[in-house]
């Protein structure tokens, strides 16, 4: 049951974002980067993290963390974690000269999953391996996932 919760707090916590995108399109999406372009020519994360975006994850893991009888700070940590690991796979992303929302398997999936799955094994207690499997499943979803988001309009791309 606890690798259920898991990956139902990743999906959350992951997804959050692209639906407040679809939502309110521009209102209130300032780049987390703030339009800063490194040495390399390339903008730091993107256009395309925002604080919107944090705010909207952190909200949503707190709000499902609580549906599944966890306390706040886990739902909460699991976002800052997920939100983390996905601008970790942005900046590595434009150090690669790849456009924002550009698709690159695995590493568009595997820090916003694997971080947050290690986090809540405070709570879960599944241990290492379960984070993995977690991580593992959430991979295994993504591509489905985002393409029913882009078939329902809620996506720009189906990825």
């Amino acid at each position: 049951m606890s690798l259920i919760i898991a990956l139902s707090i990743l999906v959350t916590v992951n997804a959050a974002p692209v639906l407040a995108s679809a939502l309110m399109r521009d209102y209130l999406a300032r780049p987390v980067d703030g339009g800063r372009v490194l040495a390399d020519g390339q903008p730091l994360f993107g256009i395309s993290k925002t604080y919107r975006g944090i705010t909207v994850s952190l909200v949503a893991g707190a709000l499902v963390a609580v549906m599944f009888g966890l306390p706040v700070e886990a739902g909460l940590a699991a976002a800052a974690a997920a939100m983390g690991g996905d601008l970790l796979s942005s900046f590595i992303k434009r150090r690669l000269h790849m456009a924002s929302s550009a698709r690159f398997l695995v590493l568009d999936q595997l820090p916003e999953s694997l971080l947050p799955a290690l986090v809540l094994t405070i709570w879960l207690g599944y241990g290492l391996t379960g984070a993995l499997v977690a991580s593992a499943l959430f991979v295994a979803l993504c591509l489905p996932l985002s393409w029913c988001m882009f078939q329902l309009g809620l996506r720009q791309q189906p990825h």
